[in-house]
């Protein structure tokens, strides 16, 4: 793997050279995104303080890959796309489960036991075994998704490919993320988390402690909890405005997993709902 990553980074630094017509570039190139799509590789994971480790080169192959690729016609079932990436295929050996309707692009890794609703994932991300990616929700490049975790209808999960050394969004193991929820821009979601219907988490987004009302963080929300969207005051020359916050409403006991009947009923209490 070393080697290839010495090659990446060679063609990296000749990026704007490379084209379709190079196939001992894309040779290079598609074999580090195939370390990807086996789930061999990730594009990021977060280390023992926590912090996100991102492996630049694996982004950078990613982005050499549009380069060295030329537009082709995808034909699935009576759907034609135009694109230069091809879809995921073999679903069933693979042990994930696909409605129609539902898509994964070539370089994002699915575990054993995932389910996909009609649904999106795109290149480099990585969907943990068990969890379920329900209708119309996305989950963005190179986002890292954990395991037993529930990404309800119309979730948003961002993006981030550029540039190669951001980290991208994380979710951890065993979430439930409500309907309409976006979790954008490098953001981060610890394990066990509960966010009610309609978050919205950034990098710049603030998460409060409903009880002592201190800021605990900027687009980190922390393990074993559950958070509600809520608007925080902010003064200007024009009056005051309400701008959005995530709110910590209840800690949960670490492994605790709670019926959706129980932790809708902990939402309501808040003004929020599944």
């Amino acid at each position: 793997m070393a080697d290839l990553e010495a090659l990446i980074a060679e063609l990296w630094a000749r990026r704007d050279e490379l084209g379709p017509s190079d196939p001992d570039a894309a040779a290079v190139v598609r074999a580090a995104v195939d370390l990807l799509d086996r789930g061999d590789a990730r594009v990021a994971e977060l280390g023992a303080d926590g912090e996100p480790v991102v492996h630049e080169w694996l982004k950078q192959a990613v982005l050499l890959l549009f380069r060295v690729s030329e537009m082709a016609v995808v034909e699935a079932g009576p759907f034609e796309y135009a694109d230069k990436l091809p879809l995921k295929r073999d679903f069933a050996a693979a042990g994930v489960r696909v409605v129609p309707g539902a898509s994964a692009r070539w370089g994002s890794y699915l575990e054993p036991g995932v389910i996909l609703m009609p649904s999106y994932v795109n290149i480099g991300a990585r969907v943990g075994a068990n969890t379920m990616v329900d209708t119309w929700a996305t989950v963005g490049s190179c986002a890292q998704i954990g395991r037993n975790t529930h990404l309800s209808g119309g979730v948003g999960i961002g993006g981030v490919l550029e540039p190669p050394q951001a980290a991208p969004v994380f979710v951890g193991d065993n979430c439930m993320i409500s309907s309409r929820c976006m979790v954008v821009e490098g953001a981060r979601v610890g394990d066990g988390v509960v966010m009610g219907a309609g978050c919205v988490l950034s990098a710049t987004i603030p998460v409060i402690d409903a009880e002592t009302g201190e800021e605990l963080s900027r687009g980190v929300v922390p393990p074993w909890c559950v958070v509600v969207p809520a608007t925080r005051t902010r003064s200007y020359p024009g009056g005051d405005f309400g701008l959005a916050c995530v709110l910590v409403v209840r800690r949960l006991e670490p492994g605790d997993r709670h019926d959706k009947a129980q932790l809708n009923e902990i939402l309501r209490q808040h003004g929020g709902t599944l």
